[in-house]
């Protein structure tokens, strides 16, 4: 590589479908300066079908290369190891980004065997579950240079409850091109299985127990009862859907709940929605939040990691503590009932998104975090204080 050339860096990631990670690998990789980085990406799971690998288009069309290791089950993971070791070997970059807990554990040891000079990885979830993602985090992080936390939370998790070393712990929340949210208009909510004339309060994103689905249809009997115009649109898959369909009918508000399954266009479906509810039991930066706010709507969403920090000043009447069932339902009716507020709050939230998380930002405090590990020889290690956010 001449004195000239861009330094290549290689990304992983756990998979393409279309997610708040997933969006934010694709935002950076193809706003990266050309002149300065050449990147290249893998996946470790095979590639998305249908409108689900429209991440994977936007890379295409921007010319950067994607490679599938096809990995379905956890028994892969000597397998994917070698093809990624393999796959770096072939690309030789200077330094290997990667994404999400199974693409950081396969990325930090195919690194270290494919000899690549800088590892990071990229925490975006305060993983409380009792299970050995931090055990496995703790064992890999020998061979890491930085770990990227999506937001202060994250990182005080990851060293609290993690074990991470304070001084190799960065934050850079993720960012949003307001332009690409200005530009849409609102979907038809009767496409989505909403009956005409009716109001909807959207929840967008995976079925599983982390984002307390359940929680939230308890919650909606009483919600429900208070607003007779509006029904909960639930958009995203997962394999709690067979449940959550069965409790909604137990709870008899099933006619009112709508399981819209995955769309491409959420932005669209926010656009038509009077709210958007985020009842996590735990998160990172929840970038559904964030859409929502540069969608210009109202959020009410438990106080979980990264959610405050999002919100800024904007909380008041968004954030209600942690599972407390009175102050969610409150809020919730409070703003589906007063449309003048919901709409003024709507608006501070699109404000806020566009000045503090533009993706602009994002970007070039990766590129100075890429550029100070170009600059510095293989193995020393800068003090990064775990305070500083580098955005």
């Amino acid at each position: 590589m001449s004195p000239s050339s861009p330094v290549r860096i290689a990304f992983c990631i756990t998979g393409l479908e279309m997610g708040g990670a997933e969006r934010a690998l694709t935002d950076l990789v193809t706003r990266l300066a050309a002149d300065r980085f050449a990147p290249v990406v893998s996946s470790l799971q095979p590639c998305p079908r249908g409108p689900a690998r429209a991440l994977v288009q936007e890379l295409h069309a921007a010319g950067i290369p994607v490679e599938f290791l096809n990995a379905r089950v956890a028994m892969q993971a000597p397998a994917v190891i070698w093809s990624l070791v393999r796959w770096l070997r072939r690309h030789q970059p200077t330094i290997l980004q990667t994404f999400l807990f199974h693409a950081n554990a396969v990325g930090a040891v195919a690194g270290r065997l494919a000899g690549v000079p800088n590892v990071v990885t990229g925490i975006r979830v305060a993983e409380r579950r009792p299970n050995l993602h931090h055990w496995v985090t703790r064992r890999t992080a020998r061979w890491v240079r930085y770990h990227v936390c999506a937001s202060q939370a994250v990182a005080d998790f990851a060293r609290q409850t993690g074990g991470l070393p304070a001084d190799r712990l960065v934050v850079i929340p993720s960012g949003i091109d307001p332009a690409r949210y200005r530009a849409r208009a609102p979907a038809r909510l009767t496409d989505l299985g909403v009956p005409a004339g009716r109001r909807a309060m959207l929840y967008a994103g995976r079925l599983v127990q982390q984002k307390g689905v359940d929680w939230l249809l308890e919650r909606a009997v009483e919600i429900l009862a208070c607003l007779p115009d509006h029904d909960l649109l639930l958009v995203g898959r997962g394999p709690e859907q067979p449940r959550l369909e069965r409790l909604a009918a137990n709870l008899g508000i099933r006619r009112r709940v709508h399981f819209a399954g995955w769309h491409a266009h959420l932005i669209d479906i926010m656009r038509a929605s009077d709210l958007v509810v985020l009842t996590s039991r735990w998160e990172g930066m929840p970038r559904v939040v964030l859409e929502a706010m540069a969608s210009g709507r109202p959020v009410v969403a438990t106080e979980v990691e990264g959610v405050a920090e999002l919100l800024g000043e904007q909380a008041p009447g968004q954030l209600v503590p942690a599972l407390d069932g009175a102050a969610f339902v409150a809020a919730v009716v409070a703003l589906a009932r007063n449309q003048r507020l919901a709409a003024e709050i709507g608006r501070g939230n699109e404000r806020r998104a566009a000045e503090a998380f533009p993706i602009a930002r994002t970007v070039a405090a990766y590129g100075r975090l890429y550029q100070s590990l170009i600059d510095r020889p293989a193995g020393v290690l800068a003090s990064v204080p775990i305070t500083k956010n580098v955005t």
